[in-house]
């Protein structure tokens, strides 16, 4: 047997541990990225949608009809948003991560400081505004509602003159009232603030963990505001949950000095 093929038996599995704690580490790597961009997408999904317009309308709407009709139409519409928010982010990828990874962080530190600017500035009651604007939007939406009902010869329920059968039969394919939280929630929270750090975290962090969080968020706040309703609604302080968020989006721009773009999370 030769000396050149001694020497390799002998190399191979030298390799073989050296191949083993790449792969771990890259594992590890990855599993941090997903945590890191799960906790980030999270926390500031909660302190952006705590007493906001899609707050308010998931408690306004629960106090008036079926709460698990508008569970599911808000969810429905939060979650489409976060999926389209976390695909717009990630299309940024092609551009180099440095370049994204400081300009999120840039926007992190915009978005910071000028919601603790609006959070100092706000009286403790700032929410009743919001709260009236919502109740008056869905009011308007109701009246919209009867309206086709009339026109289209559907007898009102709450009047107590349609017969039960046919309204299961409607309310089976499609409930109006889940197509109007849907709606509702998509076009409130389309330019929002959390729409916009979605996006932010999906450029710079692991975007399944991104949209794991961001959902997870609107779920709990969603599900707070359902259950809560308008108690809840009132009971939330808009004025300590904006300063609480800005300290947060402040908190992970400063991070920035202290994790690499290359890091992986």
């Amino acid at each position: 047997m030769s000396n050149g093929s001694l020497f390799s038996r002998q190399k191979a599995p030298s390799e073989r541990p050296a191949l083993l704690s790449v792969s771990a580490a890259e594992a590890s790597k990855g599993n941090l990225g997903f945590i890191h961009a799960f906790v980030a997408s999270l926390s500031v999904i909660i302190v952006s949608e705590l007493g906001d317009k899609t707050f308010f309308i998931a408690a306004i709407m629960a106090m008036r009809y079926n709460r698990l009709t508008v569970l599911l139409g808000a969810m429905l519409a939060l979650s489409l948003m976060t999926c389209l928010s976390v695909l717009f982010g990630y299309a940024t990828t092609i551009i180099p991560r440095i370049y994204t990874y400081y300009v999120s962080t840039a926007l992190f530190a915009i978005f910071g400081v000028r919601m603790l600017r609006e959070g100092l500035r706000m009286s403790p009651d700032e929410g009743q505004e919001e709260l009236e604007e919502v109740q008056a939007e869905i009011k308007k939406k109701d009246e919209e509602l009867q309206r086709t009902k009339m026109a289209n010869g559907m007898p009102d329920m709450e009047a107590g003159t349609a017969t039960m059968l046919p309204q299961r039969k409607w309310h089976c394919m499609i409930s109006p009232i889940f197509i109007q939280a849907l709606t509702l929630t998509f076009l409130a929270e389309w330019g929002d603030r959390s729409q916009l750090t979605t996006i932010v975290l999906a450029a710079r962090e692991d975007p399944f963990g991104v949209a794991v969080g961001g959902t997870i968020g609107h779920c709990l706040c969603t599900g707070l505001a359902v259950i809560g309703g308008r108690m809840v609604a009132q009971k939330i302080s808009v004025r300590t949950v904006t300063i609480i968020g800005g300290i947060v989006f402040l908190a992970f721009a400063f991070s920035a000095l202290f994790i690499k773009p290359d890091s992986g999370f």
